[in-house]
């Protein structure tokens, strides 16, 4: 093989690409300002190619929605990895941090979808809470973990914080916010975590 055929051999489908391009310009755009034909030219595939895989920009966006799912499952697979549900619960805020500079541009990728599609009223609006909901589900089995008492509470108080951190980021253009409250988040942790706080 040559290295053209192996650099081709490597490169993802094209359902692959779409849905990635996607993803990436309804973040940076939103869903309605990003075309299909924009989504094929991102993803260097034939316009015409578009509908041999989504017959609408609909199935794109759920397309997409189940792709954040999965990389939210990925994510707290991942850091399943780490010792214990504090070292994990910092390690997920701090994932924010590390994209601060695209959050404070376009805000969070999961955060954002699920706010522009949550004014609709078609079925996407309860399909873009799945990402949301996988990370609130993994962040309370973390408390459950330490055993606190409410979990679930606790889960929507630090999502409540990456998602407000985030959104103040975004709308002053300021990426340090987003430092800024990844770090009250782990002083927070640390505190719930404590024997005292369970």
């Amino acid at each position: 093989m040559t290295d053209s055929q192996n650099s081709e051999a490597r490169r993802p489908g094209k359902r692959e690409r779409l849905v990635s391009s996607a993803a990436d310009l309804m973040h940076r755009r939103g869903v309605s300002a990003t075309s299909l034909a924009d989504v094929a030219h991102r993803a260097d595939v034939p316009p015409g190619n578009v509908y041999y895989y989504f017959k609408t920009k609909d199935e794109l966006v759920r397309a997409v929605l189940a792709a954040q799912t999965l990389q939210v499952t990925a994510m707290t697979e991942e850091l399943g990895a780490l010792p214990g549900p504090v070292e994990r619960l910092k390690a997920l805020t701090s994932r924010w941090d590390e994209m601060r500079d695209v959050v404070a541009r376009y805000g969070c990728p999961f955060g954002s979808l699920a706010s522009e599609l949550d004014r609709r009223d078609d079925g996407l609006d309860r399909d873009a809470a799945g990402p949301m909901r996988r990370l609130l589900d993994w962040a309370a089995g973390q408390f459950r973990e330490l055993g606190c008492e409410d979990p679930d509470d606790l889960a929507t108080a630090l999502l409540a914080g990456i998602q407000g951190g985030a959104l103040l980021a975004a709308t002053l253009r300021e990426p340090h916010l987003m430092t800024a409250q990844v770090g009250r988040l782990h002083a927070w942790i640390d505190t719930v975590g404590t024997p005292a706080q369970r």
